[in-house]
């Protein structure tokens, strides 16, 4: 591939994205396509690769008509989309840690003294973090992994929506989820787009850049 068709592309992905409120109900994402697009999400940065992401793929009519009862202002997207991908952060993350960098030993991407030194040092921290502060942690991660999830199922040539307005605190739970341990970040409705989204105007990088 070319510079310029990179470039295009990249242009595509990103500056062609518009919100979409409305999807055709007839384009299904298979379990297999889906599980790609989210496995190519999941290559985001981490924090100490802790990864606190977890999605609930919501694509039953059942769920989906479960979810517009909890998302009432936006209930179009919901109901049309292919699916609603739900991000949570788990903020009992920590628990993966062994298994994480344990992994990353036996795959070889991380030699075992490393691994000894990380442990020692990130175990503690993760232990004293007030629970605050792990949610700071956490929320970069999760914008980060919902970004890439958009721009991976942009790839495969399906549009999203990211939705903020929904009832959060009863999310958790109408999924079957520890509302504690897991909180809502937000949803991201996917299909293909049944009628052009509209633009929307953006400040000019001088407005929102100081170069120094």
């Amino acid at each position: 591939m070319n510079t310029v068709q990179r470039t295009n592309d990249f242009r595509e992905i990103t500056f062609g994205r518009r919100s979409v409120k409305l999807y055709d109900p007839e384009i299904k994402i298979s379990r297999e396509e889906m599980t790609e697009i989210l496995a190519g999400a999941t290559r985001a940065p981490s924090s100490v690769n802790m990864q606190p992401w977890r999605f609930v793929v919501i694509e039953s009519q059942e769920g989906k008509e479960k979810l517009a009862e909890l998302a009432r202002f936006n209930k179009t997207q919901v109901l049309t989309s292919s699916a609603v991908i739900a991000v949570f952060v788990d903020m009992n993350n920590a628990e993966y840690m062994d298994e994480i960098f344990g992994k990353a030993v036996e795959l070889g991407y991380m030699p075992q003294e490393v691994k000894d030194m990380q442990l020692k040092a990130v175990k503690p921290y993760y232990a004293n973090l007030p629970a605050s502060d792990l949610r700071d942690v956490n929320l970069i991660d999760a914008g980060l992994v919902s970004m890439q999830l958009m721009l991976v199922a942009r790839s495969f040539g399906y549009d999203t929506n990211p939705i903020g307005g929904y009832e959060k605190d009863q999310i958790a739970e109408a999924f079957d989820l520890d509302k504690d341990r897991y909180q809502p970040i937000m949803l991201i409705s996917i299909g293909k787009a049944a009628k052009e989204g509209y633009p929307s105007y953006r400040l000019p990088v001088e407005t929102v850049t100081t170069w120094k």
